[in-house]
């Protein structure tokens, strides 16, 4: 399909409001949610964001670079960073996506895919498959192998549970019904829902990787699975004295951004009120990249049909990017 044709439903909403920034690398992983929640919880900032013109440039990929895109569900890869990847693919890069959970707690999604109103347990297990096996498409129209693809397959809507509460004892997801990972096909299958075993397959992958770019949300993402994620990733990557090849990118910043949705490739993304403080730069993707990059957003179907609109809106001239 062409960037033409694109597709028309509404998107769900979000809420707005600006969180502190504040250095949560070393905190314990108990704390994690706590202050995490506590981030959230301040106000909208009034301020506008940047105007393309004022953001730097993105360094470009080389040969020599090991790229790890954090992703908390398949999708989130192609919203945030479907253009560098490609970019350092041809640059002869290495790079590697990690999804963090299956997304297997989005109901109405499941409602879509499943066609009934019985949800909860194997019919949410089957939406998981389902969008882990959209997501290694995707990857390939990205140009990456299935190698390069990696699912570690925690519970949707509850990685900041495992990283609080439920750090060292076992989680049941409210989605899945499952304590332990389900899935065969993921790094350490039939792990229990722990936060330790979260911690240690994420950080056996950056051991793996050694990457030289990391990419992964940003802690003022609403969305609690992308905020904590971005969370574990620096407080790895600061333990191995590597905070500084973190790069964050955001995808839920509140009903008012990106707008307008919907497809309009030659409009730039800006960075969002509720993050403009952070330190932005902006990576310009060629008409044959968006292209590509709608093409991956196209193999997420369970998304599309669900959500079309909100995510074409990430289809842009370009990718932003922040420390």
């Amino acid at each position: 399909m062409s960037l033409r044709e694109g597709s028309r439903t509404r998107q769900t909403r979000g809420r707005d409001g600006r969180p502190a920034l504040t250095a949560l690398a070393g905190l314990p992983m108990a704390m994690l949610a706590t202050t995490l929640a506590a981030v959230l919880a301040f106000p909208a900032h009034a301020a506008g964001t940047a105007q393309p013109g004022s953001l730097p440039s993105m360094r470009e990929p080389t040969a020599a670079d090991r790229v790890l895109v954090v992703s908390p569900h398949p999708d989130d890869e192609s919203l945030c960073c479907a253009g560098y990847i490609q970019r350092a693919v041809a640059a002869g890069a290495q790079v590697t996506i990690v999804w963090m959970t299956a997304g297997d707690g989005f109901e109405l999604d499941a409602f879509v895919v499943e066609r009934h109103l019985r949800l909860k347990g194997a019919g949410l297990e089957r939406l998981g498959l389902q969008r882990m096996g959209e997501g290694r498409a995707a990857g390939q129209v990205l140009g990456l192998t299935p190698d390069q693809l990696i699912v570690l397959g925690y519970p949707d809507r509850g990685l900041s549970a495992l990283l609080g509460d439920y750090y060292s004892r076992t989680y049941r997801s409210r989605y899945t019904l499952s304590a332990t990972i389900p899935y065969a096909t993921v790094l350490s299958p039939g792990s229990s829902y722990e936060g330790r075993n979260l911690e240690r397959d994420l950080a056996m992958v950056i051991d793996r990787v050694q990457p030289t770019l990391v990419f992964a949300a940003a802690p003022e993402d609403l969305h609690s699975d992308h905020a904590i994620s971005g969370v574990l990733a620096l407080r790895l990557l600061a333990a191995r004295g590597k905070s500084d090849v973190l790069h964050y990118w955001i995808v839920h910043a509140g009903e008012s951004w990106p707008r307008p949705r919907g497809l309009h490739t030659e409009l730039a993304l800006l960075p969002p009120a509720r993050a403009v403080a952070r330190n932005w730069a902006q990576f310009v993707l060629t008409p044959a990249e968006r292209q590509r990059k709608f093409e991956a957003l196209q193999r997420h179907r369970s998304q599309m049909e669900v959500m079309p609109r909100f995510l074409e809106a990430y289809v842009r001239a370009n990718e932003i990017f922040a420390h």
